[in-house]
C-alpha cells in the first residue's frame, strides 16, 4: 500500500487514486517564477508549459524580498515580490493549480518561494529557495534563520545560483563565499541555472540540484533534475535530501514522458551530469 497523501506541510489536497501512479523516472524543474513576482507567465500558464511537455514535477518559487534593503523595498513597490498581502492568494492559487496539474498531467506542483536578499554588493547578496512549504517567512534575518524556518515546515532549503551565473545580471555570492560555514544549512546547492553548469559547484561534494530559474517560456531550454521516485511531494523531497538525483539538459522541444529513452527524443541532450559533477555520455539505445 502507498503512503497517505495527507501532507499538511505541503498544503496539497491529494486523492488516494494517486497512490497507484508511480510513473518512474521523470524530469523536474525546481526554480520557476510567475507573475506573482517577476515572471511573465500566470500560474496556470506555468503549469501548462511544463505539463504539456511531460514534466513530472515543478516547484513554483516566486521572489519574497527582504524589507531591510532599498532594493528589496523597490521590488515590493514594483510588484516583483510576494508580500503578506499577496501571499494568501498565491498559496490558494498554487493549491488549485497543483490539483489541476495532477488531474490533467500527472505532474506534482510543489509550493515554495525564493527568499531574496539583494544588496548593492554582490558579495552581500543571497537567494534561498524554500521548496515544499506554505507558510510565509520574512526574508530579513540571518541565512541560518531562514533555512531553519524552511526546514521547520518540512521543506528543503536550496542555495540559488550561488556563483557567477555566466550572465550580465545581479549576482549573489554571499552563500558561496560562506559555504564552509553554511554547508550544513542547505539540502542542495544549484549546480546549474538555465543553460549553464556551475563548475565551481560541480567539483564539490555539496548536494546539488539543477533548474532553469525560469521567468519566461524561452528559458525552458536548460539543465533539469532527473528523479526516479514516486510522484508524490514527500518522495520528491526525500530524493533531493538523499541525493538520489541526476541532471540532464533539456532542449525545450518534444516530449519527455519517459527519460529512460531520452536518447530517442530530440529534445534531450545526450549529456548527463551525475551528482558528483562528472560528465558522462548517455548510452546509446
Amino acid at each position: 500500500m502507498g503512503r497517505s497523501l495527507t501532507v499538511s506541510s505541503l498544503c496539497l489536497n491529494r486523492t488516494p487514486t494517486q497512490l497507484a501512479d508511480n510513473l518512474n523516472m521523470f524530469l523536474a524543474d525546481f526554480h520557476v517564477h510567475s507573475t506573482f513576482s517577476d515572471g511573465r507567465l500566470h500560474l496556470p500558464q506555468v503549469v501548462d508549459l511544463y505539463g504539456r511537455r511531460g514534466f513530472g514535477a515543478i516547484a513554483v518559487t516566486d521572489h519574497l524580498c527582504e524589507n531591510a534593503s532599498l532594493i528589496g523595498r523597490a521590488s515590493v513597490y514594483l510588484g516583483c515580490s510576494l508580500t503578506p498581502a499577496t501571499f494568501p492568494l498565491y498559496m490558494e492559487m498554487l493549491r488549485s493549480e497543483a490539483q489541476r496539474a495532477w488531474e490533467q498531467y500527472r505532474m506534482v506542483v510543489l509550493p515554495g518561494f525564493e527568499l531574496s536578499k539583494n544588496s548593492v554588493s554582490n558579495r552581500r547578496s543571497a537567494h534561498v529557495l524554500g521548496i515544499g512549504i506554505c507558510d510565509f517567512i520574512w526574508a530579513d534575518g540571518e541565512i541560518s534563520d531562514l533555512t531553519r524556518a524552511i526546514r521547520a515546515q518540512g521543506g528543503i532549503a536550496v542555495a540559488a545560483h550561488p556563483v557567477w551565473t555566466r550572465k550580465f545580471e545581479k549576482q549573489t555570492y554571499f552563500l558561496w563565499d560562506n559555504r564552509l560555514a553554511l554547508s550544513d544549512e542547505f539540502d542542495a546547492w544549484e549546480v546549474a541555472s538555465g543553460p549553464y553548469i556551475f563548475e565551481e559547484v560541480a567539483k564539490t561534494n555539496l548536494p546539488k540540484l539543477a533548474s532553469s530559474d525560469l521567468h519566461a517560456p524561452g528559458q525552458l531550454r536548460s539543465w533539469k533534475t532527473v528523479l526516479d521516485c514516486e510522484r508524490h511531494p514527500e518522495a520528491i523531497l526525500d530524493a533531493i535530501r538523499n541525493k538520489n538525483v541526476r541532471f540532464q539538459f533539456y532542449e525545450g522541444e518534444g516530449d519527455c514522458h519517459d527519460t529512460r529513452r531520452s536518447t530517442d527524443h530530440s529534445m534531450v541532450s545526450r549529456h548527463f551530469l551525475d551528482p558528483l559533477g562528472d560528465m558522462v555520455r548517455a548510452a546509446t539505445a
